[in-house]
């Protein structure tokens, strides 16, 4: 009898033994799931969509007419041109830095590798008008190369070259803090068939290697030239706040605030705005129209 009921008994108490499934991170209590979005609509709406809807309702306080005649006054021309210009430069350098850099530092082992991803990083730790300050020691004409400079009569600081070197340094680690993380998780084991079928160098960045990075790339770009349009510290070091010659939007921006042309200063900085809101649109719509592919590079 005993040798009978016992299986009997033991699939009893199994049955009666509770089966604990683990609890998914998305169980929690629906409360908690409508704070933490009620939280986050809240903080992107007090610091996000109110400072731009204040930007362009008092660019346009006093109707459209005034808006534009702040923006086609010859000084914020030339600061939007300016502006411009430097982003055309400075963008394209560091794209060039940061393809040099993610490259050499996913593709090859060597000495100091740490050390260079750390001196990528310093423009993210440093004040832009520290660095600023750095150009001005350097190049300044009490600077270290600033008799030289006098002599030669070439001119950094207070011009269009030290605008650039500003920017080019807040900006460089945009692109290659984008591509190093993609590239070192891709590995470099492609590069080395191409190698082996005997491709060179340039045909096998062009051919493997770019086609697998090229959206990292873009968004690295687009970073780097809303960032580079919307630089003030550092610029404002470098450029001597001159009218018309060394002031890009920001620095004009301060100029007509500081004047009391609050029309002016908003409108220009309304302009600054649609241009980071266009670089995000631009983003955005790539996100959506190349989604499957822009996937298919990630999984790879």
């Amino acid at each position: 009898m005993t040798t009978t009921t016992a299986p009997k008994m033991k699939r009893v108490a199994m049955k009666t033994i509770p089966i604990l499934r683990p609890r998914a991170p998305t169980d929690d209590h629906p409360l908690v799931k409508i704070a933490l979005s009620a939280i986050a609509v809240v903080f992107i709406g007090l610091f996000l969509f109110m400072p731009l809807l204040t930007v362009f309702s008092e660019a346009l306080a006093q109707g459209w007419r005034m808006a534009w005649d702040a923006l086609s006054e010859p000084d914020a021309i030339e600061a939007i041109k300016l502006t411009l210009l430097v982003a055309a430069i400075a963008v394209p350098l560091n794209m060039v830095f940061g393809l040099a850099a993610s490259w050499c530092i996913a593709k090859f082992d060597f000495r100091g590798k740490n050390l260079l991803i750390t001196l990528i990083d310093i423009p993210f730790s440093v004040s832009p008008v520290v660095s600023g300050l750095v150009f001005v020691l350097i190049f300044g004409l009490q600077g270290w190369l600033g008799q030289w400079l006098r002599d030669n009569d070439m001119k950094i600081i207070f011009a269009l070259p030290g605008i650039v070197l500003a920017t080019v340094f807040v900006t460089f680690p945009f692109v290659a803090r984008e591509l190093i993380p993609l590239m070192i998780d891709q590995g470099k084991d492609e590069e080395e068939a191409a190698a082996t079928l005997g491709a060179g160098g340039w045909s096998t960045f062009f051919r493997v290697t770019l086609p697998n990075i090229k959206w990292a790339l873009l968004y690295g770009v687009l970073l780097c030239n809303a960032r580079a349009m919307g630089e003030f510290g550092a610029v404002s070091v470098v450029s001597g706040h001159i009218r018309g010659l060394t002031n890009t939007m920001p620095l004009h921006v301060e100029v007509l605030y500081n004047d009391y042309q609050y029309v002016g200063a908003f409108a220009v900085a309304s302009v600054l705005a649609l241009l980071a809101l266009v670089t995000l649109l631009v983003k955005s719509v790539l996100e959506w129209q190349f989604a499957d592919e822009i996937s298919a590079t990630h999984r790879h």
